[in-house]
């Protein structure tokens, strides 16, 4: 992530612009809205005099009919006019709710709490109170800044997703571009070694320490393998999925303390899978090595194979001290870490080696005070 000043200050100008974009139009909204109230107040003021002037012109028929047009012209704003005896008449309500006396009512009280009843008055005499509503447009209106807001909202969260990814993305290949590097640089001192070693070789030295030796020597071949595909598609082949956990396992095993005991079982002799050896060997070794690590050290690990249908399971159990539930998927998130000391990797990596390399799945099969079991799947090519 870039922390520059550069960037630092173009992020918040850009936050305070945003801000203030959004400030404005909600102000001019509010703004606009309040005029269109203000408006539909003057014209529902007309229609008062308008209909006080009814009263009035009974002999001038004239009056009376430019007076009836002045009132016909409000078909949008919902209106109740209450009489001094308590009767009323309708404008704008629906047909079917004239005669429902409780939906009047509660449209009467709707009203005043929107909008101040205006009072007919002639010669200091109250005759009618006229109550309106908000009309369709203003109703729209009144919501218009809510979904401004959403939309803004979705928008932004569609761009921050978006560079999120993007960040991710540059991230992910910084991390191969290091990886490869990392194989790169090993690279070089490891062939030095293999000279090395072939020279020690043919000193009249115990051959069981250039043997032990040209085990270290393929093991950071491995390594440097590992960390080189790191970033690329790997090539999956058919491989026998018990002799490579095995081999992983039989190597843990000679390079563990002898207070953990290991233990091995099938219930196949040979299967084969589609796997990349070098990424599939690294995901056993950091289940057994995280299973070491909860257990402090001590304790049992077991590895077991189980064929079921067209499914490989491979089982790492330990008896460490256990995960809680509510951690079984947190625990495969980059940087999450049960540990005091740790980076949180190990177990995405597993992750991402077997779900996106291999196409499999891995979980966690069960945890308790006891020990935790983890599960690794995969598809067999065998029926």
């Amino acid at each position: 992530m870039n922390f520059s000043p550069k960037r630092k200050a173009s992020n918040i100008i850009l936050l305070i612009s945003a801000f203030a974009i959004v400030s404005l139009i909600l102000w001019n909204t509010n703004s606009f809205f309040r005029k269109f109230k203000e408006e539909e107040r003057l014209k529902m003021e007309i229609w008062a005099t308008a209909q006080l002037e009814l009263i009035q012109s009974s002999v001038d028929q004239e009056l009376g009919n430019l007076t009836l047009k002045v009132m016909g012209n409000n078909t949008s704003t919902p209106m109740i006019l209450v009489n001094e005896e308590g009767s009323f008449k309708t404008h704008n309500i629906p047909k079917e709710k004239i005669a429902d006396s409780v939906y009047i009512q509660k449209k009467i009280r709707q009203f005043a709490s929107e909008n101040e009843p205006i009072q007919i008055i002639q010669d200091g005499e109250l005759l009618e109170t006229l109550y309106y509503g908000n009309s369709e447009v203003l109703n729209k209106l009144k919501y218009y800044p809510l979904a401004l807001l959403l939309i803004i909202f979705l928008f932004g969260t569609v761009i921050f997703f978006f560079f999120r990814t993007n960040k991710a993305s540059e991230q992910n290949k910084l991390w191969a571009g290091m990886a490869k590097e990392t194989a790169h640089q090993i690279g070089t001192p490891l062939t030095s070694l293999l000279g090395w070693n072939e020279l020690l070789k043919s000193e009249d030295i115990n051959p069981d320490i250039t043997k032990e030796i040209a085990k270290d020597i393929d093991r950071l071949h491995t390594i440097t393998e590992r960390f080189s595909k790191i970033g690329s598609v790997p090539e999956l082949r058919n491989h026998d999925i018990v002799a490579e956990t095995e081999k992983a396992y039989q190597y843990l095993i000679q390079r563990s303390s002898k207070l953990v005991h290991f233990s091995f079982s099938t219930n196949v002799e040979q299967l084969y899978v589609p796997l990349n050896p070098p990424l599939y060997n690294w995901s056993i070794e950091n289940l057994v090595k995280n299973g070491i690590d909860a257990m402090k050290g001590k304790g049992n690990i077991g590895i077991q194979i189980e064929k079921k249908g067209q499914n490989v399971h491979i089982l790492v159990s330990d008896t460490g001290q256990g995960i809680p539930k509510s951690d079984f998927q947190n625990i495969f998130i980059p940087g999450v870490t049960t540990k005091k000391r740790g980076w949180g990797l190990g177990l995405s990596l597993v992750k991402r080696i077997v779900e996106e390399y291999h196409k499999g799945k891995i979980k966690v099969f069960s945890s308790s005070k006891e020990g935790t079991i983890m599960q690794i799947s995969l598809r067999t090519n065998e029926t």
